[in-house]
């Protein structure tokens, strides 16, 4: 089965919050593969939405996985202290 993908949009701040929580928890159930490849700003608040959609994820017994990650989206992952690891995986 083929992990189902949803495209981050480029600005991942504080108002795209609550819009990313919804938009996850409407994929809940299933392996997710999310395509940051346009994420150009990534926020604190949208950080952790990311870091608990995992945590749900992985309890769910279901993979999420970070596909075609910008670099933006890296070098703001990592200067948040968040380790790659908590997010790459085989989501298919």
């Amino acid at each position: 089965m083929t992990a189902a993908c949803y495209s981050l949009p480029a600005v991942l701040d504080l108002g795209q919050a609550p819009v990313l929580r919804s938009e996850l928890l409407a994929r809940r159930g299933s392996a997710l593969t999310l395509d940051a490849s346009a994420v150009d700003r990534l926020g604190g608040l949208c950080l952790q939405v990311l870091l608990a959609a995992r945590r749900t994820w992985d309890g769910d017994g279901h993979a999420l996985a970070i596909a075609s990650a910008s670099e933006a989206f890296l070098n703001q992952w990592t200067a948040f202290g968040a380790d790659p690891s908590a997010v790459q995986g085989d989501a298919a």
